[in-house]
């Protein structure tokens, strides 16, 4: 198995010991590392709330996409960690803005807590055509 690192400084630089993204087989699928609602200019949580959150999350894993030479349409798994299952709603309405059918098979899950303080985080699998990129 060929393994290559992507990295962008246009996502959040890695706080912790793992790769923005990683490709696997030819380049063809990308596993994308969690993505919590950090500005990468600054590396500071966006101000605002669930909303704020949940876009610049959205904004951060495009990114890591793009780098990959790919886009969010491309994500063929999420998961998605939430604080608060209430928000789950307001989840939904944001992420019809960023997908169109067909959508990636997806997991939301209620955490306790998750990095920052913040109050989600985002990762993916991606899969791209294997001549769209290559190392």
């Amino acid at each position: 198995m060929k393994k290559h690192i992507i990295s962008t400084d246009k996502a959040p630089a890695a706080i912790g010991i793992y790769s923005q993204a990683v490709a696997v087989t030819g380049g063809s699928t990308i596993f994308l590392s969690g993505q919590i609602p950090l500005i990468p200019e600054t590396m500071l949580v966006v101000e605002g709330g669930i909303e704020e959150q949940i876009h610049q999350v959205f904004q951060n894993l495009t990114a890591l996409c793009q780098a990959s030479n790919g886009n969010l349409s491309d994500i063929v798994k999420l998961n998605i960690f939430l604080t608060d299952l209430s928000n789950f709603a307001t989840l939904n309405e944001i992420m019809a803005t960023y997908f169109t059918e067909p959508y990636p098979a997806r997991a939301a899950i209620g955490v306790s807590e998750l990095p920052k303080g913040v109050s989600v985080e985002m990762d993916g699998v991606m899969v791209i055509n294997s001549d769209s990129y290559s190392f």
